[in-house]
């Protein structure tokens, strides 16, 4: 029988996402904390190589070079969604069926929160293993600035602003999230995720896993460099996490409330 390679209409799309993020839901921990450890190792690799499309970038307009980091971006969430992983930004969309009562609100929070954590961990490791690596050191230096100015840049935003830039970030990689799933193909799935990554990024909104490693990574490069820098500090990184996380947090909902509330709930009994 030949496979059906056509988007499934919306409806039916939602319906597939939400069991598919049920089922992340139920993962027993250990598959669930190494998966998520992948997933921060993963959206830290497009972060990587953003940093380097960006790295000498300044010969080119601020909108082509923002372009093109976000189309580079794109390989972290597609290596997060084809080859398997859990992502917090992305399992924010676990609150369209918790909305529709078919996952419990602990079962919700305690997935959340182990993915939240084991991103961080893959996020760090790769940070470290990049800065072993020597990767700052590369076109003369010119990465390691590169990841310097994306970090201060980063941390020099009120609580609103992070907050707002936050939602906006993981509304696009929630839609990125969404339209993968309507892919039947390795392209497919790469079509759906290329457009929304890459818009997030050249606008330079807040997404907190890849901040997990783009801003460690930052203040490793200064502090191996002597470039210090008072906006890269444990603190103002803190100061960046913590309102981009909420802001992904509503985004996710948001999207992931849209959509139960225009098809699943509508459809359910009256």
């Amino acid at each position: 029988m030949t496979e059906k390679l056509t988007a499934p209409d919306p409806p039916d799309l939602a319906e597939e996402v939400f069991a598919a993020v049920e089922a992340k839901a139920g993962l027993a921990p250990w598959p669930m904390i190494v998966l998520g450890v992948l997933a921060g190792v993963y959206i830290g690799m497009g972060g990587l190589f953003a940093t380097v499309a960006l790295a000498g970038a300044d010969a080119l307009p601020h909108g082509v070079g923002q372009v093109l980091a976000g189309a580079v971006f794109s390989a972290g969430l597609a290596l997060v969604l084809i080859a398997g992983a859990e992502l917090f930004t992305g399992n924010m969309l676990m609150v369209g069926p918790l909305a529709a009562g078919r996952i419990p609100l602990p079962r919700v929070m305690v997935a959340l929160a182990m993915v939240y954590g084991a991103n961080l961990v893959g996020s760090l490791l790769l940070a470290a293993l990049v800065l072993a690596a020597g990767v700052h050191e590369a076109g003369g230096g010119a990465v390691g600035q590169a990841a310097l100015d994306l970090g201060a840049g980063k941390t020099g935003n009120g609580f609103l602003t992070t907050l707002s830039s936050g939602v906006l970030a993981n509304m696009l990689v929630c839609l990125a999230v969404w339209l993968a799933y309507a892919g039947r193909t390795v392209t497919q799935k790469l079509a759906g995720i290329l457009l929304p990554v890459a818009a997030f990024v050249a606008a330079g909104l807040e997404h907190s896993v890849a901040n997990m490693y783009l801003l460690p990574y930052a203040l490793m490069v200064q502090t191996l460099t002597g470039q210090m820098d008072a906006a890269l500090s444990l603190p103002a990184i803190l100061g960046n996490l913590v309102p981009a996380t909420l802001g992904n947090m509503i985004g996710g909902a948001l999207v992931a409330l849209a959509y139960w509330q225009a098809f699943v709930r509508r459809a359910g009994p009256a």
